[in-house]
């Protein structure tokens, strides 16, 4: 569907100029079943991971470190593989549908 450029909205995010949500990026990080994890401690603030990022989900904080913004994370984890001093670790998300366990009465 083609749309008129009228209509679109910019939302300011970096890879996604214009957005039919409201200006808001979609909410995608609840398809994430693992997720990633910026040490401070260990990062240098060299902003690979927010050049990698394929969906724009690291953003830079107003304390010049980035971070990630989980609500549209989806954990494909090339962050990971492009941090330089490994600053960037692994965890699980628990909030993945299939990692739930099913209540029994």
């Amino acid at each position: 569907m083609i749309i008129d450029e009228k209509h679109l909205k910019y939302d300011g995010a970096k890879g996604v100029p214009h957005s039919r949500h409201g200006g808001q990026p979609p909410k995608t990080g609840d398809w994430r079943t693992f997720k990633p994890r910026i040490d401070k401690s260990k990062c240098i603030r060299c902003m690979t991971c927010v050049t990698y990022c394929p969906e724009a989900a690291i953003a830079v904080g107003s304390d010049t470190y980035p971070y990630v913004n989980y609500y549209i994370c989806k954990g494909c984890l090339v962050c990971v593989k492009g941090c330089p001093v490994k600053a960037i670790s692994v965890s699980q998300d628990l909030h993945a549908e299939h990692l739930r366990r099913p209540k029994h009465d």
